[in-house]
């Protein structure tokens, strides 16, 4: 009996120890794709395209609704909706959420100006190693709306 009870406690602490280990992997996974996204804010809000492009993956599809309809921009048409610019006052971009399974992940964004507030929600995929943006959808609406 007291052999079973040390077998069970020591299966306890191994699975207790895996979990934690899976818990540390997905924490840094999220701290990956936090750079990658807060990458993608600083250039939305400068127009710099070359920091939106390096979080973009080169297949990346954006999505918006308009008259409603889907409208949808691969990546080099959205990147040329932005020009280089003095950084956006008052504005800000900030990370709501993000699920995180193996190589893929979910995040949830939201980006503050004076007059609008976007919610975007960012499919990633970790090609190679590092983390991008493959998919957009994306809807913006004035505030006091």
């Amino acid at each position: 009996m007291k052999a079973r009870m040390i077998q069970l406690s020591i299966m306890a602490f191994l699975v207790a120890a895996v979990a934690q280990a899976q818990n540390i992997k997905i924490e840094k996974e999220k701290e990956l794709i936090e750079e990658k996204i807060n990458m993608y804010f600083e250039g939305w809000m400068t127009g710099d395209t070359t920091k939106i492009g390096k979080a973009m993956h080169t297949t990346c599809k954006l999505k918006n609704l308009k008259d409603g309809g889907v409208i949808v921009y691969d990546r080099e048409t959205y990147l040329g909706f932005f020009k280089p610019r003095a950084r956006r006052k008052n504005s800000e971009g900030k990370i709501v959420q993000i699920d995180v399974t193996g190589n893929i992940a979910a995040a949830k964004c939201e980006i503050e100006t004076p007059t609008h507030l976007s919610t975007d929600y960012f499919n990633l995929m970790k090609v190679n190693n590092e983390w991008f943006i493959v998919d957009k959808i994306a809807t913006s609406r004035e505030k006091g709306q």
